[in-house]
């Protein structure tokens, strides 16, 4: 894609968010009882291609096996509150409670409590008795001291989840994590990320991870683009991580690896759109947030809210629509996408004539 002049020093390329962009309905239309919105990582099928973000205020066991039951994934944060508190529920209601102003500093002083490897260990066997798939979370920093109680611990899936995640980390102070030695050792599917450019998923894809999530900043509890100047427009970062994946498939002579986008998702159209652009699944926070169930009451924060030496997200306070079923599933009260999520996805697919999310991913979109 040609780049555009900024100035006489600069330049860059254009890119699009999804509200950019929009899907073009085709000759051809479905019945939406037709569609099929199931999907497989690795040996794990679900019969939706939503992954509940690793966030305190989406996911809690009790949420995340809800939402296994429903076909989904949830995936429990392993550095959150459920490993640092044997009851937690007092210290959610608080968060739900404080100032704007305090809240912050306060998420700080919660969040400096350890974390306790015989609370990773319960929590997880707690997913597994069940019966649906475990996945849990640690972000880089944290994977090399707690990887070997996650994977005894019994779980399915691994995700490596940071704003930033590269495969070549330089550090002159500390170790860095060697991805693909990790992967290599780890009897466990990995999926990894953030990444937006077509060069680091494709380094990423390289250690071996069975998924790639793609996208930082851009969610609605996060202030990364006004503290460190990061964004990425999802709809460009999707297509050319989705690239990525098809050379990567001829490099690696059939290895597919999964693009999930991560960012930006917070109505049903932008999971249709995720999916037009060539992500196989999306992780998302808010609109699970919302649900009556979440442990955030209404509230919604990431793990960069309550950075101890540079928070660049906030607890935001977002509402509740409905229960997590109603989300999913329908019916719907509100006109605006926060609920019946995959109802919207089965009819944007029967609308374009398409019956497999592969398939979907083939769908013609316009810049609006």
């Amino acid at each position: 894609m040609p780049e555009l002049d900024i100035g006489a020093a600069k330049r860059g390329r254009r890119a699009y968010s999804f509200d950019d962009i929009a899907i073009v309905p085709s000759r051809r239309t479905r019945d939406p009882e037709e569609v099929s919105t199931a999907w497989q990582i690795d040996a794990y099928r679900f019969d939706l291609p939503v992954i509940a973000a690793p966030m305190d205020s989406v996911m809690s066991p009790e949420t995340v096996i809800a939402l296994g039951r429903h076909g989904g994934l949830g995936v429990l944060d392993l550095e959150g509150l459920w490993t640092r508190y044997e009851d937690p529920t007092p210290l959610l209601a608080e968060i739900a409670s404080l100032d704007p102003v305090a809240a912050t500093a306060r998420l700080q002083d919660i969040y400096a409590e350890p974390i306790k490897p015989a609370l990773i260990k319960d929590r997880l066997a707690e997913i597994r008795e069940a019966g649906v798939t475990v996945a849990a979370a640690l972000s880089p920093q944290r994977t090399k001291q707690f990887a070997d109680v996650v994977v005894d611990a019994g779980v399915d899936l691994f995700v490596i989840r940071g704003t930033t995640v590269s495969a070549e980390h330089v550090s002159s102070q500390t170790e860095p994590l060697n991805l693909k030695q990790f992967i290599y050792e780890l009897d466990v599917p990995v999926v990894v990320g953030g990444c937006a450019t077509y060069q680091a998923a494709l380094h990423l894809m390289r250690t071996g991870a069975a998924g790639v999530l793609v996208g930082f900043g851009g969610g609605a509890a996060h202030t990364t683009r006004s503290v460190l100047g990061l964004a990425v427009p999802m709809a460009s970062a999707v297509a050319d991580v989705a690239a990525a994946r098809r050379d990567y498939l001829d490099e690696s002579g059939g290895r597919y690896v999964h693009v999930i986008a991560d960012g930006s998702i917070g109505r049903s159209g932008d999971i249709a759109k995720a999916i037009a652009c060539g992500a196989d699944a999306v992780m998302i926070g808010s609109p699970f947030a919302r649900a009556t169930e979440a442990p955030g009451r209404g509230f919604h924060w990431g793990a960069e809210a309550w950075h101890h030496e540079l928070p660049r997200g906030k607890r935001v306070e977002i509402g509740t629509v409905g229960s997590l079923e109603s989300v999913l599933f329908g019916p719907s009260s509100v006109p605006d996408g926060t609920m019946n999520l995959i109802g919207a996805l089965r009819r944007a697919m029967a609308t374009t004539g398409y019956t497999e999310l592969k398939e979907f991913q083939r769908v013609e979109v316009v810049v609006a």
